[in-house]
C-alpha cells in the first residue's frame, strides 16, 4: 500500500481520491523475493500461491504463504496403513483364517481393505485441509479434525507480540521443519504452526510483515 500523489502539484490527494493499494510482497520481503509463485496445491510450502482463495478472504487481502505439516510427519501413519493392508495377507499365509469358509475369508479381506482405504483417506484429508495461511493482513490457523468439524483461529499482523521457531532433534534439523509459536495480543494467546517446512524462513517472513505493518502506520498509508 502506497501514498497517492498528484504528479503535477506534488501534493497529497484528498482522502476521497485515494485508492486502497497494496504493495506487492516482493517489494518489502527478501524471503518472498527469492520464491517463485506456487502453481500446485499439493505441496506443504506454497509461497505466493496462484489462484488460491479461502472463505473469509477480504477483497483487498492477498495470500502470501500457505503451509501444511511437513510430509515426513506423515511417514508413520503411511507405514501403519501399509501394515494394515498386509496384515490379513500374512494371517492367511500362516493359516489363521483356516477355520473360515473361503467365501467368508474373502468377505473379511474386502471389509478389512475398505477400512484400510478409509484410514488412508482420512490421513490424507486431515493433512491436506489442516493448513496455516499468512496473508498481508493476518495469520489464519485451520485445524481440520474431520469432514464435519474444523477449528479456525486468526490474528492480525499488528497483534503479533512475539515469534519463535522451535526445531528439536536430528530429524527435524535434517528435513528442515519445526514449530513456529506466535504470541498474540487479545483473546488468542498463541497460534502454533506445527511441524511446518522451513521454520527459520517463515519466521523471517513474519518479521518482515510486521515491519511493513509498522511502516504503514508511521507513513499514514491507506489500510
Amino acid at each position: 500500500m502506497v501514498k497517492i500523489f498528484d504528479s503535477t502539484t506534488e501534493k497529497k490527494l484528498p482522502p476521497q481520491d485515494q485508492e486502497i493499494m497494496h504493495r506487492h510482497v516482493d517489494d518489502y520481503s527478501e524471503v518472498m523475493r527469492a520464491e517463485q509463485p506456487a502453481t500446485s496445491i499439493w505441496a506443504a510450502y506454497l509461497p505466493k500461491p496462484v489462484g488460491l482463495k479461502f472463505d473469509s478472504q477480504e477483497k483487498s487481502e492477498n495470500i502470501i504463504l500457505v503451509l501444511r505439516q511437513h510430509p515426513f510427519t506423515q511417514v508413520g501413519k503411511i507405514l501403519a496403513g501399509i501394515l494394515m493392508f498386509l496384515a490379513p495377507l500374512f494371517a492367511s499365509s500362516v493359516g489363521l483364517f483356516g477355520f473360515l469358509p473361503g467365501s467368508y475369508q474373502m468377505s473379511f479381506l474386502i471389509m478389512w481393505w475398505i477400512m484400510t482405504f478409509g484410514f488412508f483417506f482420512s490421513v490424507f484429508i486431515i493433512w491436506f485441509f489442516n493448513i496455516y495461511i499468512i496473508t498481508d493482513e493476518r495469520l489464519i490457523d485451520v485445524d481440520f479434525h474431520s469432514l464435519i468439524y474444523k477449528d479456525v483461529s486468526s490474528a492480525k499482523l499488528d497483534k503479533i507480540e512475539d515469534i519463535s521457531a522451535v526445531t528439536g532433534g536430528a530429524v527435524q534439523s535434517m528435513f528442515d521443519y519445526g514449530t513456529i509459536r506466535i504470541q498474540t495480543a487479545g483473546s488468542n494467546v498463541t497460534i502454533d504452526f506445527t511441524d511446518v517446512p522451513h521454520p527459520a524462513r517463515v519466521t523471517k517472513l513474519l518479521n518482515e510483515l510486521q515491519l511493513e505493518e509498522e511502516k504503514e502506520k508511521i507513513e499514514g498509508r491507506v489500510n
